[in-house]
């Protein structure tokens, strides 16, 4: 396996727990953004650029939710 591949791997299963543990704290959203923007990074790496492209996308998306989540009731 090469450094690529491990840091994609690493990035999905780190977007993967995030995902899993939003529920318990709005950082945890925080940190499936930052998980997503390293899926970004690994897919424009490796060429992948509509892989990359989607990934921007969902850190957005997931910046948003930790905006909405993190306000008090």
């Amino acid at each position: 396996m090469d450094t690529l591949t491990a840091f994609g791997l690493f990035a999905v299963m780190m977007m993967l727990v995030t995902y899993a543990l939003e529920k318990r704290s709005h950082w945890f959203i925080l940190a499936f953004a930052g998980s997503c923007v390293l899926g970004s990074a690994y897919g424009f790496l490796q060429g992948a650029w509509p892989f990359g492209l989607v990934e921007a996308i969902w850190s957005v998306v997931a910046v948003r939710r930790w905006r909405v989540a993190r306000r008090p009731d």
